[in-house]
């Protein structure tokens, strides 16, 4: 933390901020967040998740899904079917992350053209 803030020092390893941004700043986390956001207080099967998230793979889902419920961020309940049938949710944690990503993909949108107009004038 740094002294008299209260709050963490992003140029050290060891601040909260640097830690939460290395943990959801994916886009397959915020990906799924948001899906998981779509259906509220619902719930959304893994393989509605994998349909409704084009390019990921069933490996990396998996691991985004069980980094998220690990953090609290995400609710998993399995059914004893088989197979077995896996459905997640948003816990409230995370619905409080989801508004935090839906500003950061709406600057995104808005100012896309911009960070590409410049790209391309830098490139070469």
């Amino acid at each position: 933390m740094t002294p008299g803030t209260g709050r963490g020092d992003l140029f050290t390893p060891a601040c909260p901020t640097r830690e939460l941004l290395d943990r959801i700043g994916t886009k397959w986390t915020s990906m799924a967040v948001k899906l998981l956001a779509q259906a509220g207080d619902g719930e959304i099967r893994f393989a509605e998740l994998q349909r409704r998230m084009p390019g990921v793979s069933q490996k990396m889902l998996s691991s985004t899904l069980r980094s998220l419920t690990g953090d609290g961020l995400v609710a998993r309940r399995v059914e004893p079917t088989v197979p077995p049938k896996v459905h997640y949710r948003l816990t409230p944690l995370g619905h409080s992350l989801e508004v935090h990503l839906a500003a950061l993909r709406g600057w995104a949108e808005e100012h896309i053209g911009e960070i590409n107009r410049s790209n391309a004038e830098n490139a070469g």
